[in-house]
């Protein structure tokens, strides 16, 4: 079948080792179903899979993509869940200490066909794309876990997305807005804070810039450059829900602010299958829409790649069949 993979491990020049070709058709377990992809998202876990990091050398070569949307062969169109883990583990999965994303598992969803266990897919709700539903399992799922389960917000209250054009932040937007939050945003460009804008930030700012007032919740995923603006944006009690940290992840800690003022620091990874299918029913019931920066075929997956590489995103980047 037709797919996109990773040949070897190259941590020096990742898109060296990208093929776009053949591999053999997938094998369907017990228990598992098989995916005719439509449509497949990219995330900067695919870079991570093409430099070896999260992956054994034997497992080459890994079809990349652990996001995607399509049908089974019943025709029922499905949304993946990337998060993979034990059968038998009770409770958070994102707590599972054998949890792994779907491409250091198996095999993943840039191709015609991608096999899951049969409860990571999901039933695509009605009106749901499959551009849409493949954008879900990981930004999406991401945001939406971060803002409805981590952060202790409530509808009027004031969020602080910092960053405002990739997948996680547009989707953070979206999400809060149609919550009833108001969000501001931060970013580095006048173009991205338009995005932002577009996609219903209430307020705009330049990074680190003072803002008009403080803020119950700060969104963060650049890590050291917006640091000490994240700590000293909350107001006293307030909340930083952090699932990434693109520019570094030893910022200053910034101790007596969170100490005194008793700020509150919360990690958060991905999201779990009940999650993901309220995200599928918020996306459903709101209208809200994702940000799609790119959309190619997956024939040019490598465009979508370099596109990726040299931080030239706005929203996600998907590729369909």
């Amino acid at each position: 079948m037709f797919a996109v993979y990773a040949s070897e491990p190259n941590a020096d020049d990742p898109l060296a080792a990208l093929v776009v070709g053949e591999r053999p058709d997938p094998e369907v377990p017990d228990g598992w179903v098989r995916v005719k992809v439509e449509a497949a998202s990219l995330n900067m876990h695919d870079l991570w899979t093409l430099r070896g990091v999260g992956i054994k050398p034997d497992q080459f070569p890994m079809i990349l993509g652990c996001d995607g949307a399509g049908t089974l062969d019943d025709g029922t169109p499905v949304v993946l869940h990337s998060l993979m883990g034990d059968p038998d583990w009770k409770g958070d999965e994102t707590l599972d200490p054998a949890r792994k994303m779907l491409t250091e598992w198996a095999q993943g969803s840039f191709g015609d066909y991608v096999v899951v266990p049969k409860r990571n897919a999901l039933p695509r709700p009605e009106g749901m794309t499959a551009v849409a539903g493949a954008v879900m399992g990981t930004a999406w799922l991401t945001a939406y876990r971060m803002l409805f389960t981590k952060s202790g917000l409530r509808g009027g209250q004031t969020m602080l997305v910092q960053g405002a054009s990739g997948g996680v932040s547009t989707a953070l937007i979206a999400l809060g807005r149609a919550a009833g939050m108001q969000v501001w945003v931060t970013g580095r460009s006048e173009e991205k804070r338009e995005l932002a804008l577009r996609l219903g930030a209430h307020q705009v700012f330049e990074s680190n810039a003072k803002l008009p007032g403080k803020v119950q919740a700060v969104f963060e995923t650049v890590g050291e450059a917006t640091w000490k603006h994240s700590v000293r944006s909350l107001v006293p009690g307030g909340t930083i829900v952090c699932s990434g940290a693109t520019s570094g992840n030893q910022p200053p800690a910034e101790l007596a602010q969170m100490f005194f003022l008793q700020k509150n620091l919360v990690g958060s990874t991905m999201g779990t299958l009940d999650e993901l299918r309220d995200l599928l029913d918020f996306v459903a019931t709101t209208g809200i829409s994702p940000e799609i920066g790119q959309e190619l075929p997956m024939t040019e997956a490598a465009e979508g790649f370099r596109s990726m590489l040299e931080g030239e995103t706005a929203g996600k980047i998907v590729f369909t069949r």
